[in-house]
């Protein structure tokens, strides 16, 4: 009796029955030819982006459907800039960017093209200049103009930048705050040298003294460095091509 029903109420095999469902709709050509089609036109639909994140054709605009966009990613030129500035970063098309852009990056970008029935161009990277392949004269962002100094954040990747960075850079925003920076540095290191080091007799003159001593030396060293180097004020690299800007 056990038998019997252990034959008529067999365990369902899912395979084979999404086998069947498969064989009853499509024959096994048809789907093998349907699934190359797919693979081949994504294939070449990544070539496009990625030929695009590296073509020189500038590009202002991109057709969006408005409708579709999230508020959230829209950025204006300006707070663009203003953020490069404080954190001395570059924005510059993707053709300059020597890191490897991410699948998820072109994943994004697909589907974006898909919603809104589109093909993006003009794609622009935010990210620290050595991340940049820069001509003589850790955090990315991709984005896609919109238009009227407008733009669309793609895709973000890597790490985050350091939390200190913005106060690291701080002495480069302009020529004021390099030189307060280096009369801080100078005040602090007058400070280190010991008392009675170069007379016996301690006076706020000797203290002036010392301390412009260490000013005149560190601020040779500061403008050596960013002639040596061709190093420039953030507000005046933060859009630039050229290594030394």
């Amino acid at each position: 009796m056990q038998r019997k029903r252990t034959m008529i109420f067999e365990n369902t095999n899912i395979e084979r029955k999404l086998q069947r469902l498969r064989s009853k709709q499509k024959g096994e050509q048809g789907i093998l030819e349907e699934v190359q089609s797919i693979l081949i036109k994504d294939a070449e639909k990544e070539a496009k982006i990625i030929a695009e994140l590296d073509s020189q054709k500038p590009t202002n605009t991109n057709k969006f459907d408005f409708d579709q966009l999230e508020h959230g990613r829209i950025y204006h030129l300006s707070q663009i800039k203003q953020i490069c500035i404080d954190y001395r970063l570059r924005f510059l098309d993707s053709r300059y960017f020597k890191g490897q852009i991410p699948q998820s990056a072109i994943s994004e970008i697909k589907r974006l093209e898909k919603l809104h029935d589109t093909e993006l161009k003009g794609f622009k990277i935010m990210a620290p200049s050595k991340l940049f392949k820069l001509e003589d004269k850790d955090d990315p962002l991709l984005f896609a103009p919109i238009g009227n100094n407008y733009f669309y954040l793609i895709h973000k990747w890597g790490n985050d930048l350091l939390p200190m960075r913005k106060w690291l850079v701080w002495p480069f925003r302009s020529i004021i705050n390099l030189a307060l920076f280096v009369v801080l540095i100078s005040y602090l290191v007058t400070l280190m040298v010991p008392e009675g080091l170069f007379s016996k007799n301690d006076s706020s003159a000797e203290f002036w003294i010392i301390f412009f001593f260490m000013f005149k030396c560190i601020a040779s060293v500061v403008i050596f460095y960013g002639f040596a180097l061709g190093k420039n004020f953030n507000p005046a690299i933060w859009n630039s091509k050229y290594f030394n800007a």
